[in-house]
């Protein structure tokens, strides 16, 4: 099934079918056929190497991008998906668990989102409800009593906001994972793999390392909603995403992320097995890491990185 593309995408989408009609009725045109394919390269590279952030927000939405089952099984083995916190029911729009990450026991943790509407009403959109956060926080305990290291993968457009959520307390479960995430004496590495959207990203976010790929965003709202308080217009999301400062290279700049995890050209979508590979790739050196610190520097470490994010210095007017 062909990919759905974007405007911008146009051009490549108009060359990658002049190159198709051209192998169909001239197959032994091997020098013109070399000469486009030069150009799809070079024009493939110019476009997606200078993605506006609404673009890339764009990216990281798009349909058949890689979700947080998809990377499980592909970088890990023997997973085995718990239910329920124990409290209230299961949320399926989180997905947690143990599996072996390269023969390594680890605990894992995900927003969970569908592949079309009927599987999106299921997993919420990958907007979790208090009892996914209450679900990934006993997870997470679990895996520190047994010295578990924990991966998350982020991906959400934010907490889910009705109004049984609020009434179970959604803030409240929130702001309790930000508080004992910080406590946790296991190693913590968390990835961005779409939208990392507001305290809804932050309940299972606070990790010893942020990754991020390089088509992700991670803000305190959706570039729509920004623009709905700014400007009361939704349609002004793209300057919204610009103002913002929600890209990986933004936020790589800033301090606030500790890695931009590369994709394959044109989005993680063009090709699930490498972005895993890049992935799991990073996790593994992040684990590395962090396996080199003892428990007590890990945790300090950890302290001090989220105290220095905003810190800025005025000067004397």
């Amino acid at each position: 099934m062909a990919l759905a593309t974007f405007d911008f995408e146009k051009p490549i989408v108009d060359l990658e079918d002049e190159l198709r009609r051209l192998r169909e009725s001239e197959p032994m045109a091997g020098e013109k056929i070399g000469e486009l394919e030069e150009r799809l390269e070079r024009l493939r590279r110019e476009i997606y190497g200078g993605l506006t952030p609404w673009q890339r927000v764009q990216l990281a939405r798009h349909a058949a991008r890689p979700h947080a089952l998809d990377y499980i099984q592909r970088l890990t083995t023997d997973w085995i998906e718990l239910l329920g916190d124990r409290c209230f029911g299961d949320d399926h729009a989180c997905v947690a668990g143990f599996a072996l990450f390269r023969g390594r026991p680890v605990a894992v943790i995900g927003q969970q989102k569908g592949r079309d509407v009927r599987e999106n009403v299921h997993r919420n959109y990958g907007s979790m409800n208090p009892e996914g956060y209450r679900k990934a926080l006993r997870v997470m305990k679990m895996a520190d009593r047994f010295e578990r290291p924990i991966m998350i993968f982020i991906d959400t457009q934010g907490a889910f906001p009705g109004i049984g959520a609020e009434e179970r307390g959604q803030a409240e479960a929130i702001a309790r994972n930000i508080m004992e995430m910080t406590l946790l004496r296991v190693p913590i590495v968390c990835a961005v793999i779409g939208e990392g959207g507001s305290g809804g990203a932050l309940g299972i976010g606070m990790g010893d390392r942020i990754l991020m790929q390089e088509n992700a965003y991670y803000s305190v709202i959706s570039p729509e909603g920004c623009a709905s308080i700014l400007w009361r217009d939704a349609k002004m999301a793209p300057q919204a995403a610009a103002a913002l400062k929600m890209t990986a290279g933004n936020l790589h700049e800033l301090g606030i992320i500790d890695e931009i995890v590369a994709e394959p050209l044109g989005g993680a979508h063009r090709d699930g097995t490498a972005a895993a590979r890049l992935l799991g790739e990073a996790f593994a050196r992040h684990f590395a890491e962090l396996d080199e610190l003892d428990v007590e520097a890990r945790l300090e470490a950890r302290f001090q990185k989220y105290r220095q994010i905003g810190v800025f210095n005025e000067e004397a007017g």
